[in-house]
């Protein structure tokens, strides 16, 4: 992540990373799209550093920690932190959610944000 990014603008990318990491994954295996002998095998990632494999590591164990430091904050943070990663996520300030009350929603928003802050900066996220 880059230093020299404010709090709310490393906020924001890391919950707009976030959200797209957690809606690509999907919900149930169902049937495997790979083959049943070796569809699972994963190659060391000593041979795959090139390919970008440690960097995928890192940030899904990064989105791992995002997620479950989120989960962890209760209503209306925890929605209202959905909806604005849903948000950034794609580009528009047009998600909201019923859970928040309209005429609190900024102060449950800036809540919400120093809320989730300390909570990645005390688990080594930002």
């Amino acid at each position: 992540m880059n230093d020299r990014l404010s709090p709310n603008a490393a906020l924001d990318d890391l919950l707009s990373r976030w959200h797209h990491w957690a809606s690509s994954r999907p919900i149930s295996r169902g049937y495997a799209p790979k083959s049943l002998v070796c569809g699972d095998y994963k190659t060391s990632r000593q041979y795959d550093d090139a390919n970008g494999a440690l960097d995928s590591d890192l940030e899904s164990a990064t989105m791992r920690v995002v997620e479950f430091q989120v989960s962890e904050l209760a209503d209306p943070y925890r929605s209202c932190i959905h909806a604005l990663a849903r948000s950034l996520c794609c580009g528009y300030a047009v998600w909201t959610s019923p859970r928040v009350p309209v005429e609190q929603r900024k102060e449950v928003e800036a809540k919400a944000r120093v809320l989730i802050v300390a909570r990645l900066v005390g688990a080594g996220v930002m």
